[in-house]
């Protein structure tokens, strides 16, 4: 008789499991793609608040927190660069990365709505793809660090 959960690999021989990991773990890999490639646009935009203050709709008067750019390009920048090192860490499936990047992503939900009032409609993208990544992580977490 054959072990039904275990099979051998064609071209190595190695055995494997099919238990080891789900199909939801995409979602996770996505949340993952998605802080990398967010944490790059919020470097981004972070250097355009820091070089270019008329590129906004609104003077930095007119922002929900009446901070001036230089402190948002900052903040943008900070951020983004912690996204991207929580995003290889939850690639790798690190507890502390799952942990961070809900941190991460809530982080950024909140300050592209104190944001909004200078960029609405890249606003509205960023807290919605925020959203999907609290919840790929949230919900599909476990089967990242199963694969």
């Amino acid at each position: 008789m054959t072990d039904t959960s275990h099979r051998r690999s064609a071209v190595t021989g190695a055995r494997y499991d099919d238990d080891a990991g789900t199909a939801w773990a995409g979602w996770v890999v996505f949340g993952a793609v998605m802080l990398i490639v967010m944490g790059l646009f919020q470097v981004i935009e972070g250097l355009v608040a820091l070089f270019d203050d008329g590129f906004y709709a609104v003077s930095s008067s007119g922002l929900v927190v009446d901070v001036d750019y230089n402190t948002w390009g900052w903040v943008h920048i900070v951020l983004g660069l912690l996204a991207g090192l929580v995003g290889i860490g939850l690639l790798m499936g690190n507890l502390a990365a799952r942990m961070a990047g809900v941190t991460i992503a809530f982080v950024s939900a909140v300050l592209h709505l104190l944001f909004a009032s200078a960029y609405p409609l890249w606003s509205v993208i960023v807290i919605t793809l925020d959203v999907l990544v609290i919840y790929a992580i949230v919900v599909h977490g476990r089967e990242l660090k199963a694969r």
